[in-house]
């Protein structure tokens, strides 16, 4: 008589699966807005968006990268959700967005359940940092395609915006100012340079500035919507200031960013320190500490600033518009 074997046999507890969900409902909770509809009966997730004279929905989805192999190494896994969040609702924030709502998934070799509460305790802050509500996630147990505790984080939010006040950038001009807000650290970008940078003694020594999590900017950023004219945004990722920084340009447009006109987080001065990178190469990977960027007039600059600063957010005046000269290869020039 052959064995009878079960789906816990192929390394799929779906016991343990249901109790990790049942061990998160407060924290998704705990993200609740307005606009969430009940969902006991439905196998998708209810969100009911509100009043909209012409709404436009803006959607982003976004990893953590491997950064996740760092919190692995150093056993704190309680931020690395925080920064899924961030990378998703900064990247609808460019645009006006107001982030509504998110969505996770995690992949792993198995349900570790201490493991997954804590990465899920991230993305439940990182939620309420948002203002948006957690409503629905997958967690996919995959022996054979991960390891024992390797996992995987995805994450995909829906924003909105009025389709008359959505910024794209295209009234950027020459003589506008570039306004730098700062980053929290790495963020989430260039971790596969930091692990080869950082022996494990020093990721260990380093590690809350490694793993400080990606600032999120909704909070910051909504309330000066209407009220100082915008006229560019961008979240400055993968790809740093010449890919990222400058995607919200015209064409005929360039940036032109003073390296030292903000304040540099000590884990650059660490990484410089610890390895031989070129200045470019620094530049065209890391944020090096200016996680987000707003474009406006030069006369809506201290109006900006004042109202970034009500919301608890320095900023500072990093550059200028300029007009892209003709054959021009890049649209940034760092002086």
């Amino acid at each position: 008589m052959k064995k009878q074997l079960t789906y816990k046999d192929s390394g799929v507890d779906i016991d343990k699966a249901d109790a990790f969900v049942g061990a998160i409902k407060g924290l998704v909770r705990s993200t609740r807005t307005p606009g969430v509809m009940d969902r006991t009966r439905a196998f998708g997730s209810l969100f009911a968006p509100g009043k909209y004279k012409d709404p436009v929905l803006v959607s982003s989805t976004d990893g953590v990268g491997t950064k996740l192999l760092v919190a692995s190494r150093l056993g704190k896994h309680d931020t690395v959700g925080i920064d899924l969040v961030a990378m998703n609702v900064n990247d609808v924030l460019c645009v006006g967005a107001k982030p509504l709502f998110f969505l996770d998934y995690v992949a792993c070799g198995r349900i570790n359940t201490r493991t997954l509460v804590d990465v899920m305790k991230g993305i439940s802050e990182g939620c309420r940092q948002a203002g948006c509500a957690l409503i629905g996630g997958e967690t996919a147990e995959m022996p054979g395609m991960y390891k024992g505790d390797d996992y995987d984080l995805a994450g995909f939010t829906v924003g909105i915006v009025e389709r008359a006040k959505i910024i794209d950038g295209a009234r950027i001009a020459p003589g506008d100012a570039v306004i730098g807000l700062p980053s929290s650290g790495v963020h989430s970008n260039g971790y596969s340079l930091v692990r080869k940078v950082f022996s494990p003694v020093l990721l260990k020594r380093y590690a809350d500035l490694i793993l400080a999590p990606t600032r999120i900017y909704v909070k910051n950023i909504l309330p000066l919507l209407g009220k100082v004219d915008i006229r560019g945004m961008a979240h400055n990722t993968g790809g740093a200031f010449y890919a990222k920084l400058t995607k919200c340009l015209p064409d005929e447009c360039a940036f032109t960013i003073r390296k030292g006109s903000w304040p540099e987080p000590e884990v650059f001065r660490l990484i410089r320190a610890n390895a031989c990178i070129p200045e470019r190469e620094l530049y065209r990977t890391f944020n090096m500490g200016v996680g987000y960027i707003i474009v406006v007039k030069q006369k809506d600059v201290k109006a900006a600033q004042a109202a970034l600063l009500k919301t608890g957010m320095p900023s500072y005046v990093i550059g200028e518009v300029v007009r892209r000269a003709k054959n021009a290869r890049e649209k940034l020039e760092l002086l």
